[in-house]
């Protein structure tokens, strides 16, 4: 019996060893995840809305000798307080701003172009929103109706009052869905086009509307899963931009000028010109050749307007039917030599398709007059004069994109095809497991995320396009931004996964207006910008597009976002650190930011 006795013994010390060990696995697991932010951020970004809190470091982090830098020595003096700006700089545009425009010269648009200020030139003070602003109303309602106080300019209701672009009721601007050539609503118009163009079944995913008046166009496009990217110049057709983006359209102030688009090589499967005055056929098709450039191969051209149909409709467009005839047969040449398909002609509307590949059309190109574009320049877009050259088709078939949604994250041609040096398919795969993990913190830390309280979202940094992706909804949408100074030129592979996004450069103002996002994401903006110009600027800058009560995500390492904190802590802006969600242990850190509502008054100076 003894040793049955003494196996007992064993068996209950084993036993007991056994509990003893998982208990303390629990509770060092339990302190961990304690210590991480997850159950202390949840609510943050509520609280700070609802209470104007004064947020500090959250005393778990860590700042331990493995971070590099002397992260732990916080620096306590005193932020630098940026006051506001004068209240008539509500609606400023530093790249766009309209008395320095008149100061270039008007041949091809170049004053209408981006001209951005000397660094002396630079304001240091934080734009106001107008007296009365509100939150705009959520998507959809949004698509039809902006709050008059947010951008009170009723010039357009009665310049356009005929074409049901915009109708000014109460405090209310309604947007009954019309336009210069669909005075009977947008949807009715995409009807037509859809008809010809496979726009229901997710072939068509990107858009580009050129001239894109307050973007009806691109509205409705939406709910047929086709996101438009929609660009007009700031001119005599006051805040058109501005009240695109108040209905929560993506869209971008720019205007087809002297210098390149600011987008990607084959990066739309349409584009569209619903009487955008734009001379299409001048300097021998110039500004065709730049759609040619970024229309994906098979993708379509729409040009709705003069010159189509100019037998009928010369004496009501008062214009001489001798010019109009001129601008067709140019338009034509330039769509032959491009190899371009007519594909149908109604009333005044008129599609062209782009051929698959070069073998389809090279019998088609007079060879003596298609001067070609040197094949890796395609994409060098930044600043870059607009040459009348032809872009090639790409040597290596990139392959056939999907369709919507399954190209979000099937492996983008430009990947599979090595277009994209450094990025494998297997690279792409983990970052998108990396932004999944990502996002589904965020949406712990802020739990508005999902709701549709954000409608217009950036992404200041967005690589593969890996946070859009995750994030990605019909309540929401994504500039992504792609730095001109970024490693890897990723646009691209953003465009082929059926986002949206630019190019663009930090140290310079965006092509926007005030107030026209509700949620940043910065993810190594400022490691990447370090040294490259000021910070202040760039969080300024981000000050300007952001609106009041909206949010910012930084993600950075630790001491990149300490500077970051003490910066914008003179910005009005209420601040919450969080830990990275693997734990305190990792250097990088996120930074939550609810900027604080406030308007100005006449007693600004700045």
């Amino acid at each position: 019996m003894a040793p049955k006795a003494n196996a007992d013994g064993r068996t209950r010390s084993s036993v007991q060893i056994f509990i003893v060990a998982g208990l303390c696995c629990f509770f060092y697991i339990l302190g961990a995840w304690q210590r991480s932010g997850f159950g202390k951020g949840d609510s943050i970004a509520l609280e700070i809305t609802k209470n104007g809190a004064d947020c500090s470091i959250i005393p778990s982090l860590t700042f331990d000798s493995h971070h590099a830098g002397e992260a732990g020595n916080i620096d306590e003096s005193k932020p630098k307080v940026f006051e506001p700006c004068h209240h008539s700089y509500t609606d400023y545009t530093p790249c766009q701003d309209q008395k320095r425009a008149m100061t270039f010269p008007r041949e091809d648009m170049n004053y209408r172009e981006r001209h951005c200020p000397r660094e002396e030139e630079k304001l240091h003070c934080l734009i106001p929103a107008p007296k009365g602003y509100v939150t705009p109303f959520p998507w959809p309602k949004s698509r039809d109706y902006v709050p008059y106080a947010n951008a009170p300019y009723k010039s357009l209701t009665v310049e356009k009052a005929v074409q049901n672009w915009i109708q000014y009721e109460g405090n209310v601007f309604r947007f009954p869905g019309g336009g210069t050539q669909f005075p009977q609503g947008a949807d009715k118009y995409i009807d037509q086009l859809a008809a010809v163009i496979p726009i229901k079944n997710g072939t068509v995913r990107t858009a580009l509307d050129t001239g894109c008046g307050v973007a009806s166009w691109g509205a409705y496009l939406l709910s047929r899963h086709v996101l438009a990217m929609s660009f007009a110049p700031r001119d005599s057709h006051e805040a058109q931009v501005q009240f695109a983006l108040e209905r929560g359209v993506p869209a971008v102030i720019g205007v087809l000028g002297t210098i390149r688009l600011p987008y990607p090589s084959r990066a739309f499967d349409m584009a569209h010109c619903s009487r955008c005055l734009i001379p299409w056929g001048i300097n021998d098709g110039k500004y065709l050749k730049e759609v040619d450039r970024v229309l994906r191969p098979g993708g379509y051209w729409v040009l709705s307007g003069p010159p189509i149909n100019w037998k009928n409709n010369y004496i009501s467009w008062q214009r001489p039917k001798e010019d109009l005839e001129e601008e067709e047969r140019q338009i034509e040449e330039a769509a032959k030599l491009l190899c371009w398909e007519k594909k149908s002609e109604k009333g005044e509307t008129a599609i062209w398709q782009k051929r698959v590949d070069s073998d389809s059309c090279g019998d088609r190109q007079d060879a003596s007059r298609a001067n070609f574009c040197k094949a890796d320049e395609a994409d060098s877009v930044w600043y870059k004069k607009m040459e009348g050259c032809i872009t090639p088709y790409p040597e290596v078939s990139s392959g056939e994109l999907k369709p919507f949604p399954k190209r979000l994250y099937a492996v983008p041609p430009r990947i599979s095809s090595g277009s994209v040096p450094g990025v494998s398919a297997e690279d792409y795969e983990e970052d998108n497991k990396k932004w999944k993990k990502h996002v589904n913190a965020y949406r712990r830390i802020n739990k508005l995320i999902d709701t549709g309280r954000y409608r217009n979202i950036m992404d200041m940094n967005a690589g593969l396009g890996g946070f859009a992706a995750a994030i990605e909804s019909p309540k929401l949408w994504v500039m992504n931004v792609v730095p001109t100074i970024a490693e890897k030129n990723t646009l691209g592979v953003v465009y082929e996964r059926g986002l949206i996004g630019i190019y663009h450069d930090w140290c310079e103002g965006f092509s926007t207006y005030p107030r026209t996002y509700d949620l940043i994401h910065s993810h190594g903006v400022f490691s990447l910008y370090n040294g490259k110009c000021n910070w202040e600027d760039i969080l300024l800058e981000m000050d300007r597009i952001l609106r009041p009560e909206g949010a910012v995500i930084f993600r950075d390492e630790v001491d990149v976002l300490i500077k970051v904190k003490k910066i914008v802590g003179g910005m009005r802006w209420d601040t919450k650190m969080v830990d990275h969600e693997d734990g305190p242990l990792v250097p990088e850190k996120v930074l939550v930011v609810v900027k604080q509502y406030w308007v100005g008054n006449s007693t600004d100076t700045q």
